[in-house]
C-alpha cells in the first residue's frame, strides 16, 4: 500500500470522529505487515481529559485484535491543519513504546501534504522502561 493510499484510509477513519467540542476531526490508519488496516478517530468527551486521540485508538484497536508491535508497518494520521498534522505528546509517548522504531509514520492534512517521519524523530528522548 502506498503512503497516499494509507492516508486515504485515514481520511475514511476521520469520518468516524466524534469531535463536537473542538470540531477538530482526526483520522488514523495503521497498516500491518499482513496488509490488514486498523482504524482510529479522535473521540471527545465533555470532560476533556477523557477524550482519546485517533493515533492511540488505531494502535489500541490493532492490539485488541491480536496484533503486536512486530506486526505494524506504517501509520497515517490526517487532520485539517495548514501543514501536516502533528501528534500530541501523549500519542508520541504511546507510539514510542508500541510502534516499531523503523515503522513509517505519515502525517498529512486535507490539502494532500504528507510528511514522512518516525518515532525517533518525533520523540527523541522518550520515557521508557529504563527510566523506571
Amino acid at each position: 500500500m502506498t503512503k497516499e493510499e494509507l492516508v486515504a484510509e485515514a481520511l475514511k477513519a476521520r469520518e468516524r470522529s466524534y469531535s463536537p467540542y473542538s470540531k477538530f476531526a482526526v483520522g488514523a490508519a495503521l497498516l500491518c505487515k499482513d496488509d490488514e488496516v486498523f482504524y482510529g478517530a479522535n473521540i471527545e468527551n465533555a470532560s476533556y481529559p477523557l477524550s482519546m486521540c485517533a493515533e492511540r485508538n488505531a494502535i489500541y484497536n490493532a492490539i485488541m485484535h491480536g496484533k503486536e508491535m512486530e506486526d505494524f508497518l506504517a501509520l497515517a494520521v490526517v487532520g485539517n491543519t495548514d501543514s501536516p498534522i502533528s501528534p500530541c505528546g501523549a500519542c508520541r509517548q504511546v507510539l514510542s513504546e508500541l510502534f516499531p522504531r523503523d515503522g513509517k509514520i505519515f502525517l498529512a492534512n486535507l490539502k494532500g501534504d504528507i510528511k514522512e517521519t518516525n518515532i525517533d524523530e518525533m520523540l527523541p528522548y522518550a520515557f521508557d522502561d529504563s527510566d523506571l
